[in-house]
């Protein structure tokens, strides 16, 4: 049992200063503000007076880390795991990018075991079936139309693992692939599009409900053709997707979605590739080249950005201290909506009673000092811990 007090929470309902949490095994037990009751000689106390506490943060947009990528390989899909999860990312689902259909299925397959065991909340599906006039980091030959047998066979070998889709819905049967994906009870994500405004309205009545990283990779805003960015931050039932990395976006496009969209609408995410953590220099996402120069990822023919190297903390910095984003919503957007678009939002995306304890420890610039999952420390945490009176 933990007890952490004197603490800044950062709850659903606002920010509480001198804040108290409770732990006990997975499960956050109490919350609350200044003493509690009497001395518990079995809780250990961590004293984090000048910390601010979040919830876990959650990316449902990540396809690697730590210099290693998801894949079939699951000893680097492991080392992704835990290199996030030391930037606060307690939850993440695996995204893949377009590949050879027999190496996605192989991939699928493997990564659901990790599913399976809890390691990963799921498997996101980015590509193949998007628009080759904006396929971004993704080989354009291997790019495929979404054929109901296709969609079929990596469900199916997913073994109920693949929570999310990412699909270019004006394609030839992209419709259909959202009623598809939403029957089987995967998420529809529109991205790397290029379909106008009534198409995308199309795909938002069909069953989408994920905006794939807002305004990369998609057709811009103009004001006689809207395209998919206007219908997507207009419709109630659309989460946002943000790479709030200061490269994918400008500022004042981060601040526009939150304000057009809501911060409960808003998902930021990382994107990011392998070379998130691991520095400048050569690397590969999926069969293609990137050279990441200055901490930007991009691809070696052509310059096109490819992923990030962005970490979850940073992207939450970032929303608060550049883009002026209290930090009650910031917490929304970097673990609560997320939370809400896997359906996971009972067990984790808020610091609530009854939920996994799955915090992240920030200091006064918003750093992480310290990261719990299920009731345990992953990191080192800012004071020692100490048997103590619970008061």
């Amino acid at each position: 049992m933990y007890l952490l007090r004197h603490a800044r929470l950062v709850l659903p309902g606002g920010v509480v200063d001198d804040g108290r949490l409770a732990v006990d095994g997975e499960w956050i037990t109490e919350l609350g503000s200044g003493a509690n009751g009497g001395p518990h000689p079995d809780i250990k106390v961590v004293d984090l007076t000048g910390y601010v506490v979040v919830p876990g943060f959650v990316d449902i947009h990540v396809h690697g880390g730590g210099g290693a990528s998801f894949g079939a390989d699951l000893e680097q899909a492991r080392r992704v795991v835990e290199f996030h999860r030391g930037h606060g990312t307690t939850t993440s689902i695996a995204s893949t990018v377009t590949m050879a259909l027999p190496e996605l299925e192989r991939a699928v397959e493997a990564l659901s075991g990790l599913v399976q065991d809890g390691l990963l909340a799921g498997i996101h599906l980015e590509g193949p079936f998007i628009s080759k006039a904006r396929c971004g980091a993704h080989d354009p030959a291997l790019l495929r139309e979404p054929e109901e047998q296709v969609v079929g066979r990596l469900l199916k070998r997913g073994h109920g693992a693949v929570k999310m889709v990412t699909l270019a819905t004006e394609l030839t049967g992209g419709l259909r692939a959202v009623r598809q994906l939403t029957d089987n009870g995967v998420i529809a994500a529109l991205g790397h599009t290029d379909s106008s405004y009534e198409q995308a309205r199309e795909a938002i009545n069909a069953g989408v409900t994920v905006a794939t990283h807002l305004f990369n990779a998609m057709r811009g805003l103009h004001h006689r053709e809207p395209g998919p960015i206007a219908a997507m931050l207009e419709s109630e039932t659309v989460a946002v997707e943000l790479v709030n990395d200061g490269h994918h976006l400008h500022d004042a496009a981060v601040e526009l979605a939150f304000q057009a969209a809501g911060h409960s609408r808003v998902s930021l995410i990382t994107d990011a590739m392998s070379a998130a953590g691991a520095g400048d220099g050569r690397y590969e996402l999926g069969p293609l080249a990137v050279q990441v120069t200055d901490g930007v990822a991009r691809l070696a023919d052509n310059g096109s950005i490819a992923g990030s190297t962005l970490t979850m903390d940073a992207a939450f910095r970032r929303a608060v201290l550049v883009n002026g984003i209290p930090l009650e919503q910031a917490a929304v957007a970097a673990a609560t909506t997320p939370a809400r678009v896997l359906g996971i939002d009972d067990l984790v995306g808020s610091l609530e009673v009854g939920k996994r304890a799955d915090l992240v420890v920030l200091d006064e610039g918003l750093n992480v000092v310290g990261v719990m999952s299920r009731g345990r420390w992953l990191t080192d945490v800012p004071s020692p811990l100490t048997t103590a009176d619970a008061q």
